[in-house]
């Protein structure tokens, strides 16, 4: 097994600055250690889905133990803010209500191609999304893990795009499909996964689950955080990962529609009661 390209314990951790914490950011980190660290299930379904390629298997084990670090990494953090929470508590009560379909044999994006294309588009979101956190934040042991994660998940999306040429080769999606399959993808990120775990990262015991609740929680504290710049990269990721230029008028064009979306949605989104 490859070594890790940071560890946990080598973390300014002693620099660490409660003073210099949002608390409005603080749920928002609780979730997302609980969704990294839920990565194992992930690659139990890639290596079903990739059954005959040892050589992805390897790399998707790999993947795995790196996005568990980001969440022991966000988990330590979250502790060291808030000691009333309990992490690992918090994961069991997170994989009790809601699981990954590891059972499947074949792609849920209809072919392998597909598959990686989704993939990064997942790598495109959480890149964008820790450089945004990080660039957020002024605490700087927080910020330091932002910035790991950030270039981890860039690292990711750079070889599933590799493994995407690959089966590109193979399959011949059109860049149609492809486009199809990474905004299908990008649809799902309001879905039950970050919303659950906000719930279980955040919500006293006794409290229901109520997925328009907590995705209301969750993206009214996540939305804001984004910047131009980090929507800018993402929409040229996006393109680069269907096979169109990013570096184009059209993609200037998509960039600043997806801005338009995301602060109009984080304006909306703020003026909500908490």
């Amino acid at each position: 097994m490859a070594r890790a390209h940071w560890r946990i314990d080598e973390l300014p951790w002693d620099l660490f600055d409660a003073s210099q914490v949002d608390p409005d950011l603080v749920p928002l980190i609780k979730a997302a250690a609980l969704v990294e660290f839920n990565a194992h299930d992930y690659t139990a379904y890639l290596c079903n889905v990739f059954k005959d390629d040892a050589e992805f298997q390897e790399v998707a084990h790999v993947w795995a133990e790196e996005e568990v670090q980001h969440g022991e990494a966000l988990g330590r953090w979250a502790e060291l803010i808030d000691p009333a929470f309990d992490f690992r508590g918090a994961v069991e009560r997170f994989r009790a209500g809601y699981r990954v379909p590891i059972e499947l044999d074949a792609s849920v994006r209809g072919s392998r191609t597909g598959e990686m294309i989704a993939r990064c588009m997942v790598e495109t979101g959480t890149s964008s999304y820790y450089a945004a956190i990080g660039d957020s934040t002024d605490e700087p042991v927080l910020k330091e893990i932002c910035r790991n994660i950030a270039a981890d998940e860039l690292r990711h999306y750079k070889i599933f795009y590799i493994y995407a040429k690959k089966y590109l080769e193979r399959e011949g999606l059109n860049k149609f499909q492809r486009l199809k399959v990474a905004l299908s993808r990008i649809g799902e990120s309001e879905d039950d996964e970050l919303a659950y775990a906000y719930y279980a990262a955040n919500a006293p015991a006794e409290a229901a689950y109520e997925h328009k609740l907590y995705n209301a929680a969750y993206m009214r504290r996540a939305y804001g955080r984004y910047r131009r710049k980090h929507v800018d990269r993402a929409v040229a990721m996006v393109f680069k990962a269907c096979g169109l230029k990013p570096h184009t008028r059209l993609c200037t064009l998509a960039s600043r529609g997806a801005w338009w979306l995301v602060d109009r949605r984080a304006r909306k989104l703020a003026a909500q009661p908490v």
